[in-house]
């Protein structure tokens, strides 16, 4: 099939295809004699086991760990227990994170109030006078990447 027809079939957009194919998540297709990508069956279910990694918030780097597994399977999967496992406890960071988070705006919220002029807004005031005590990097989810 046609990288079209491959987004279509599962779901991922082509740009997305083509970021994980440059990432080495997906490999690259064989071309047609007028240079189209062309994926056979086994690319689809790679590229629906990435998708499904992706929709656990796995970073590129840990997709990149169970697909070497899938490439060249061990009778022992310790490995794979060991990136779950480390996924789960970013989760778990992240969930302790969002709980601190969601106090301070809470207290933020518990800060306004009645209706008041600019200079006196309870949050605007608050914060600039102490910065979060929760930050988190830019991206989404416990990733980044």
């Amino acid at each position: 099939m046609r990288i079209k027809e491959l987004s279509a079939a599962t779901g991922v957009p082509v740009d997305t295809m083509r970021h994980y194919e440059k990432a080495g998540l997906l490999r690259s297709p064989h071309r047609s004699d007028n240079n189209y990508r062309r994926y056979a069956v086994a690319d689809a279910q790679r590229l629906a086991f990435i998708r499904n990694c992706r929709a656990l918030d796995m970073s590129l780097d840990e997709v990149r760990e169970l697909i070497a597994f899938l490439d060249h399977p061990q009778p022992d999967c310790s490995a794979v227990d060991r990136v779950i496992e480390q996924h789960l406890a970013h989760v778990r960071a992240r969930l302790a994170g969002l709980q601190r988070l969601e106090a301070q705006l809470t207290r933020l919220a518990a800060a306004c109030g009645a209706v008041k002029p600019e200079d006196r807004c309870g949050i605007v005031l608050a914060l600039g006078a102490e910065a979060p005590a929760t930050t988190f990097p830019a991206g989404r989810g416990v990733h980044t990447t």
